[in-house]
C-alpha cells in the first residue's frame, strides 16, 4: 500500500511540474469608436429619450471601455422641403450627465431646451445627423425617422422548440399595405428579431418567439416593435446573425459589422457623409 502511495505522489508531481504557460501575443489595432445611438419614439410621450452611448473597441482579454472624453456630441436636425433639400436647420447639444459613463444626453446647462420633442419627430420630415469629435477625428452618420405599427397581441403558448426549459411567446401584428417594411423587435435580454413583410405585406401576421429559459410566475416582459429602413435591417440581421451563441469563442467573424458611422475628418462634401475615402479609417455602431 505504501508503495503504491509513494508512486501516485511522484506520479502527480510530474503531471504539476509538466505544466507549463504560454503567453499568446494577440494582435491589438487602435481602438476604434462605437456608436450605439437606438433612440425609441413613443408617440405617447412628450419627448424622445435620447440617449447615444459611446465606447472604444478592446483587445480580446481587455475590457472595453467608455469614451469619456467626446470633445463634441451634437445632433442636427435639418427639415426636408418636398424635395428633400434641407430648408430649416436647429442643433442638439448632447453631453454626459453621470461623469465617466460615455452616455451622452441633451444638455441641460444650454438656455435653450436640447430635448427633442416627439411632435417634431413625427410632424415634420427630417434628416438627422449625429456628429462626434473624438480624439482628433470627426465622426458622423445620419437616419430619418422609420415609423411602425403597432403590436396587435402578446400571449404566453405552450410550445417548445429544442427542449422544455423555454417560453413560448406568440406576437400577432398587422403590417401596413402602403409600403414596403422592416420591423426589429426587441424582447429584452438582449434579444433581438428582425423580419420584413415581403411574405405577409398588407396582411395580419403571427409567429412564435422562444426564450431559452422559463420564467418564474408574475415575470414581467416587455416587447418593442420598431420600425427600420433596409439599412438598418440588414446592420441588425448580420449582428444578430453574429451574436446568436452559435460561433465557438475562437472562431473569426464573417465579417466586421460594419455600420453607418463614418470618419468624416476633413471630408471635401458636406452634402454625403460616406464618401471619404479613408478604407481603414471607420467608426462601429448605429445611429437610428
Amino acid at each position: 500500500m505504501r508503495k503504491w502511495l509513494f508512486l501516485l505522489g511522484i506520479w502527480g508531481m510530474g503531471l504539476t511540474a509538466c505544466e507549463d504557460v504560454i503567453e499568446v501575443e494577440v494582435p491589438v489595432e487602435e481602438p476604434r469608436l462605437v456608436v450605439e445611438g437606438l433612440l425609441r419614439v413613443d408617440t405617447t410621450q412628450v419627448f424622445v429619450p435620447v440617449e447615444v452611448k459611446l465606447s472604444q473597441t478592446a483587445g480580446f482579454f481587455d475590457q472595453i471601455k467608455p469614451v469619456t472624453d467626446a470633445d463634441q456630441v451634437i445632433i442636427i436636425l435639418q427639415v426636408l422641403d418636398e424635395n428633400g433639400l434641407p430648408m430649416e436647420t436647429g442643433t442638439k447639444s448632447l453631453t454626459q450627465l453621470e461623469a465617466g459613463s460615455g452616455i451622452y444626453v441633451p444638455d441641460p446647462s444650454f438656455d435653450a431646451d436640447q430635448r427633442l420633442r416627439v411632435s417634431t419627430v413625427v410632424e415634420n420630415d427630417i434628416l438627422y445627423t449625429l456628429v462626434v469629435q473624438w480624439q482628433g477625428r470627426r465622426y458622423a452618420a445620419q437616419t430619418e425617422y422609420t415609423t411602425s405599427v403597432p403590436i396587435d397581441e402578446l400571449r404566453l403558448g405552450e410550445g417548445t422548440l429544442f427542449d422544455e426549459d423555454e417560453t413560448e411567446l406568440i406576437v400577432r401584428f398587422t403590417d401596413d399595405p402602403d409600403r414596403d417594411n422592416f420591423y426589429l423587435f426587441d424582447f429584452g435580454f438582449g434579444n433581438f428579431l428582425v423580419t420584413e413583410d415581403t411574405f405577409y405585406k398588407g396582411q395580419e401576421f403571427e409567429f412564435s418567439y422562444f426564450y431559452d429559459e422559463n420564467f418564474a410566475p408574475g415575470t414581467e416582459l416587455q416587447v418593442g416593435i420598431l420600425g427600420a429602413d433596409r439599412t438598418f435591417y440588414n446592420y441588425m440581421d448580420l449582428l444578430i446573425a453574429q451574436t446568436d451563441g452559435q460561433q465557438g469563442p475562437f472562431q473569426t467573424p464573417v465579417a466586421t459589422v460594419r455600420g453607418n458611422v463614418f470618419d468624416v475628418t476633413n471630408l471635401d462634401n458636406d452634402q454625403v457623409v460616406d464618401n471619404t475615402g479613408q478604407v481603414n479609417s471607420f467608426g462601429l455602431g448605429y445611429f437610428a
